[in-house]
């Protein structure tokens, strides 16, 4: 299947996307990636290193003519988000990517494709591996576990990197060059319960929330989607107080960084309840359909019957947890007052697990604001805490701010505009970018980020728009043909 992606221009640069669908590299589990990317660099007698958290750095002096030029690193991540429909059959830690053309994108079959950011990583191998391309000294960095905890770009060291000049290449919309990102941090809650029998008399339900469109929490989340985590909480609290339904456990969204698209929970409720709870269900769905009726034309919520579950949770913990979760704000809270139509801060609420006899709730905040963003995380601190629950914040990573003197800014902006005839956008992103942490160890790098357009990033409906990959490409090649002499 994967095949038909080589025949695909530039084929050196489909040619290692194909190589990399084939490899799993889930987010804290790159072995394998790591050893295919320090085997590529040591076959093609390159200088390749290994740092001490697994990051690993490839040299290629400059082609003839063009020592003098000054060094760039070429910047991407090896690790994938590993989201899937709830249908499909897949494991990530051994299952190569099924991808597809359709029309003008490349898609996967009901996974996360990985685009983000193999087409990265295969447009620097396409680099390193060529006799034919013009570039000055390059690195390039590929860095471990952007996705859920930016551990490789934490754990970068002064010295490691030679450059002064960065390209991210972690973008995900043509014609868009990012100067600046949102820092974030996230929010874990932990809520115990004691399990307690069934009643007699009670009936049991799989509730559902799926066919949402989920997306990434840092670039989708002023689109309007529906958390499926909220969704499912709203039912869950209705029937609670007019059917005397009780909980014996809430599944909902996976990833920290991603907007819940599918939430689940098994409950229990009398018997005598049951006809009126499955109308109730029916009837809200036709109401969450309505209310998402542009951005969620593919939503569904139903109910049904299941085997008895071994227990519930408590009363008290039930009713805080619902409480809590109705309360917990989720979404765009505050606009920049500076930069037209971009979101200052934000918070997701990513996902409800049950481990053992706790709850676990994972939320997530950004802000391009220092001191917003800790305010946000104190606001979903405040709600949990009313419940008594154990509140964890994580260190968090910074935004990046914009530098107005960026040269590579300037010369990227000029070749697009020269390559393509059309004025890039040079803007800020509300998602984070590694550049943040990046540019704390290294604050005299001059960077900036872009990429080819690829939708549904982080989710199964994830696609990669073709004839915006010879675009990305062709810039790249062009910008290392400008860099300034030292």
């Amino acid at each position: 299947m994967n095949e038909e992606l080589k025949k695909l221009k530039p084929e050196q640069l489909w040619y290692y996307f194909t190589e990399i669908l084939e490899i799993p590299r889930p987010s804290k589990k790159e072995e394998k990636i790591i050893k295919y990317l320090l085997d590529f660099g040591r076959n093609n007698n390159l200088e390749t290193i290994q740092d001490e958290v697994g990051n690993i750095l490839i040299r290629k002096p400059a082609t003839q003519g063009m020592e003098n030029i000054k060094s760039v690193v070429l910047q991407s991540h090896m690790d994938m988000v590993c989201e899937k429909n709830a249908d499909v059959e897949f494991d990530f830690d051994n299952d190569p990517i099924q991808a597809w053309i359709d029309g003008a994108w490349v898609k996967a079959k009901g996974t996360t494709l990985g685009a983000d950011d193999g087409i990265g990583i295969a447009t620097q191998l396409a680099i390193l591996g060529s006799t034919e391309i013009e570039h000055g000294p390059i690195e390039c960095l590929f860095t471990i576990d952007e996705e859920t905890g930016l551990t490789g770009a934490f754990g970068l060291k002064p010295g490691f990197l030679k450059s002064e000049i960065l390209l991210n290449l972690d973008s995900e919309d043509d014609g868009e060059l990012f100067i600046g990102c949102a820092g974030g941090k996230d929010t874990v809650i932990t809520m115990g319960f004691t399990k307690v029998p069934l009643p007699k008399g009670y009936v049991s339900y799989k509730v559902s929330v799926s066919g949402l469109v989920g997306g990434h929490s840092g670039d989708d989340i002023q689109k309007g989607r529906a958390n499926a985590n909220k969704l499912l909480n709203r039912v869950l609290w209705y029937s609670a107080d007019n059917f005397d339904l009780r909980v014996h456990n809430f599944d909902g969204g996976n990833l920290r960084n991603a907007i819940a698209r599918e939430s689940f929970a098994i409950v229990c409720l009398p018997s005598g309840n049951e006809k009126d709870f499955v109308e109730y269900i029916n009837k809200f769905e036709k109401i969450a359909k309505s209310e998402y009726k542009i951005t969620e034309p593919d939503l569904k919520i139903n109910s049904t019957k299941t085997d008895e579950p071994a227990f519930l949770i408590d009363e008290q913990t039930q009713e805080k947890l619902l409480n809590a979760i109705y309360a917990c704000p989720h979404g765009v809270i505050a606009w920049s007052a500076d930069i037209p139509n971009f979101v200052e801060t934000s918070t997701n609420l990513a996902s409800v697990k049950f481990k053992d006899d706790e709850i676990i709730i994972t939320t997530s905040q950004r802000s391009s604001v220092e001191s917003a963003k800790d305010d946000i995380c104190s606001m979903v601190a405040s709600v949990f805490r009313l419940t008594g629950a154990k509140i964890k914040h994580t260190d968090g990573y910074p935004g990046w701010t914009p530098n107005p003197n960026s040269m590579i800014v300037d010369l990227t902006r000029d070749s697009y505009k020269k390559l393509f005839s059309e004025d890039p956008k040079v803007l800020a992103i509300h998602a984070g970018l590694e550049c943040g942490l990046i540019g704390d160890v290294y604050p005299e790098m001059d960077m900036i980020s872009y990429g080819p357009t690829i939708k549904g990033a982080h989710s199964p409906d994830e696609r990669l728009k073709i004839d915006t990959v010879i675009k990305f490409w062709d810039l790249t090649l062009d910008v290392l043909k400008k860099i300034p002499k030292e």
